[in-house]
């Protein structure tokens, strides 16, 4: 395996899944339970969302040799824990194959990747900037509790930058457990192996479902995960065919929503470990990176449960230092694009801001927002106060013009 794969692809792939499943995998839990799954049934869950994701990360990164990460829709979930409460699991499941459905029209027709043309890239990177910025943020927020380990990984971080790059993130991710070991921080009492077994539910399509679970599933998705996705992937300077990949997303969705998988997406934070140096010094290789990574997916969703009690068996401050250390790379490239052009720095710096805010509305998270901000901020600043006014005054009109002026 070695012979094919890095130990660099392998470290970028293991430290992405473990940052997915660390980072979310109890809302997953909580979502199922509000839709009154069994424990087979949330077994079933983690099985379907495993394979999914496993398929789409590899077929796509073997089709286009480019590193694609995918992921679930984290904020989608937490809706569904408050949306799914007195909604029978036959009619969650069919709120799901709606929400696969709009996602696959979304790709084929090719709206989506039309619409994301006319958004500049210093406001994408931007709003990717502001997402991660909390990560990084985090390993000093760790180092209030567990400082001895955090400040070790640290020291041990920049000392291997310099010394051996490509093993930085294995070597903090090793020396992290066996401090975290050392110090009793590690926990497997409830640590056990089992299989998870896919449980099939007839999908019941019930219309005011569809419309309160199943569109807002899908806007969530497409709006916090798809864009920051996409904005991630050509961030790190690849440009694959985005439609493709939204359809297969859907088709996938639909597929498996009858055992459970509510979203497969386009993963932003965790693809960003894929995509960065760390990964691979050598950016046409980096797609294997996200081929481990769809093998470990495939391995966490065989053993959901066993994954899971793995991961929480680790301190939170662990995984917030490694996914934060791995992530400070992705972070400084998107803030060099976000603020590099003067003419578009102020609607950048509005998308960052508002990204980072954590503020929701409407059930939508802050990087929809700090996109929508950015937007309006960058179409207002091409406008002259005369033409501000006018009736036949358009936001879109603007954007264009403004886009593709820059672009000349």
């Amino acid at each position: 395996m070695l012979k094919t794969f890095s130990i660099s692809n392998i470290t970028a792939g293991l430290v992405a899944v473990m940052v997915a499943y660390s980072s979310s995998i109890v809302i997953i839990f909580q979502a199922a339970t509000a839709a009154g799954a069994s424990a087979s049934e949330i077994s079933s869950w983690l099985l379907a969302i495993g394979i999914g994701m496993a398929v789409t990360c590899i077929g796509f990164s073997l089709h286009y040799r480019i590193p694609i990460f995918m992921g679930w829709s984290t904020p989608g979930a937490a809706l569904l824990i408050t949306s799914l409460v007195g909604v029978s699991m036959p009619e969650a499941i069919g709120a799901f194959i709606f929400s696969g459905l709009l996602i696959f029209l979304s790709g084929v027709t090719g709206i989506f990747e039309k619409t994301m043309k006319y958004i500049p890239r210093s406001i994408t990177a931007a709003m990717l900037a502001g997402i991660l910025l909390q990560f990084g943020i985090n390993i000093f927020v760790a180092l209030k509790t567990q400082s001895v380990l955090v400040i070790a990984l640290c020291l041990t971080y920049l000392i291997g930058k310099r010394l051996f790059p490509r093993f930085v993130i294995l070597l903090i991710l090793i020396l992290g457990i066996t401090i975290a070991n050392l110090r009793g921080l590690v926990h497997l009492d409830n640590f056990h192996m089992a299989l998870s077994t896919p449980v099939f539910t007839m999908p019941v399509f019930s219309f005011p479902i569809l419309l309160s679970v199943g569109i807002p599933l899908f806007i969530i998705t497409m709006t916090s995960q798809n864009i920051p996705g996409i904005a991630v992937i050509r961030a790190s300077g690849y440009t694959p065919a985005i439609s493709p990949i939204i359809s297969w997303s859907g088709i996938t969705n639909i597929l498996l929503a009858p055992f459970g998988c509510f979203s497969v997406n386009l993963a932003a934070i965790t693809a960003a470990i894929c995509l960065s140096k760390e990964a691979d010094l050598d950016s046409t290789q980096r797609y294997k990176a996200t081929i481990i990574g769809g093998l470990f997916y495939l391995l966490a969703g065989l053993f959901g449960a066993s994954v899971v009690a793995l991961i929480s068996a680790l301190p939170q401050e662990l995984i917030l230092t490694v996914a934060g250390l791995a992530l400070l790379n992705t972070i400084a490239s998107s803030l060099t694009i976000a603020m590099e052009d003067e003419f578009q720095r102020e609607p950048a710096l509005i998308t960052l801001l508002v990204s980072c805010s954590g503020v929701t509305l409407f059930g939508i998270g802050g990087a929809f927002w700090g996109l929508i901000a950015g937007l309006l901020t960058f179409a207002l600043m091409q406008v002259s106060p005369n033409t501000i006014f006018l009736k036949n005054f358009s936001i879109e009109k603007s954007l264009k013009l403004a886009f593709f002026k820059r672009s000349e």
